[in-house]
């Protein structure tokens, strides 16, 4: 067992609190704010730009999958290896990896270097979120514990309200690369305040690497990997390109893209609010219910967004039912992991990456191949559909488990 918190003076302890939130603010920035400075960037560093720019655009999606790609390959990586490292070492280490990929990200000279420095500044993007949650939860003390965990999480969901729009308007304004600029400052500042505000928490002796990736063994970790991995590359589908959705389909500026990111992030927030409250009541019936009005949500934006109206409504409800999905997914893989908590934690935010590289690459492909800026749309009613599948797949194999164990003394449930 993690030793306890020590008690830290109020002070000390918002801060701590605020400096991890604010972490995971700058994730959420960092993630989403390439999405909708896609075509400023394509238009800088793709020479094809001016003589095919959906192509080119298509293909600048690329690094939407290479950030995806490193939140894949690091969180399980830096999971197993800080399994029982100091958690407040391993955080200080991870914000610092953040500040050097970014700032790399910023000045990088080429397309090419920008997609391997985005894959280095993901890497870290996972375990920290697992972290922070972990030394949160540990702060607020007994009781609390939930509310330390959603406190950590809340910088990702408000970072859609503000932090994106306002690094995509920076961008548009002064240059793409002042966005990545505003998120190392984020991640530097988060770095000091958690340096001078968190309490140097001791890691767990018991565990090990082994141990904290036994939860791979398990085949209902991977179904849930699944559901979430394909699931969220529905909403990822439309995501990645909803900048290009608002300009050349809905006939709104540029200057109105932020606004349109603005509108999902509330959604999202909502959706995350709503998402945590419903899945204390019933974990199966959120992801249900949330996978279902997210596919409708889905296709009425297939419908309804080449009209600015259309657009802005679709767009908050794709991201308040997309939202819901998160904490329900990411309670039931931890659940799933048991004692590897760290692990479980990370490994639902790499699976929401996978889902980001899958629909950003499927959305770009049907693009490229001439359906037009909505076909996005298309693809993420596929991919919300077959997640919801898989999700009916887990809770019947839970179920299984669950009547195997009670047989095995006796007792037979009743039939459904």
């Amino acid at each position: 067992m993690t030793a306890p918190s020590p008690a830290l003076p109020p002070a000390r302890r918002a801060i701590a609190l605020f400096a991890l939130a604010l972490g995971g603010f700058g994730i959420g920035v960092t993630e989403f704010a390439s999405m909708g400075l896609l075509p400023d960037i394509a238009q800088d560093l793709l020479p094809g730009y001016a003589a095919s720019p959906t192509t080119e655009i298509a293909r600048a999606g690329i690094l939407i999958t290479m950030y995806a790609l490193g939140v894949v390959v690091g969180a399980p990586v830096f999971a197993a290896l800080g399994a029982r490292a100091s958690q407040a070492k391993l955080t200080f280490l991870l914000l610092a990896l953040f500040i050097v990929g970014t700032i790399a990200s910023a000045l990088a000279p080429n397309f090419g270097w920008l997609a391997a420095f985005r894959f280095i500044a993901a890497l870290p993007h996972g375990a920290y979120f697992g972290v922070a949650s972990l030394i949160a939860a540990r702060i607020m003390g007994p009781g609390n514990q939930g509310k330390g965990v959603a406190l950590a999480i809340s910088g990702l969901t408000v970072a859609n309200v503000v932090g994106v729009p306002l690094a995509t308007w920076l961008g548009q304004h002064l240059g793409w690369r002042w966005a990545y600029i505003m998120v190392a400052v984020i991640f530097a500042l988060t770095l000091v305040l958690t340096f001078l505000a968190l309490p140097r928490l001791p890691g767990d002796p018991s565990r090990n690497a082994r141990a904290e990736l036994s939860a791979f063994r398990n085949p209902r970790t991977w179904i849930m990997i699944a559901v979430g991995s394909i699931g969220f590359g529905g909403f990822f589908a439309v995501y990645s390109y909803i900048a290009e959705v608002s300009t050349e389909v809905a006939g709104l500026s540029t200057a109105s893209i932020p606004w349109v990111l603005a509108v999902m992030g509330i959604g999202m927030t909502l959706g995350n609010l709503i998402g945590g409250w419903a899945s204390d009541r019933d974990l199966t019936k959120t992801i249900v219910v949330g996978f279902s009005t997210f596919i409708v949500a889905l296709i009425l934006y297939t419908w309804l967004a080449p009209t600015p109206v259309g657009l802005f409504v679709t767009v908050f409800l794709i991201g308040i039912t997309q939202s819901m999905l998160i904490p329900s997914i990411q309670a039931r893989l931890i659940r799933i992991a048991d004692r590897a908590a760290l692990l479980g934690a990370a490994v639902n935010h790499a699976a929401f990456n996978v889902g980001n590289g899958l629909g950003a690459a499927l959305g770009g492909a049907v693009i490229a191949a001439g359906f037009g800026y909505l076909a996005p749309g298309w693809v993420g009613v596929g991919l919300a559909v077959i997640g919801l599948l898989l999700a009916l797949v887990s809770v019947m194999v839970t179920r299984r488990d669950k009547q195997k164990s009670l047989n095995t003394v006796g007792i037979r449930l009743p039939e459904a």
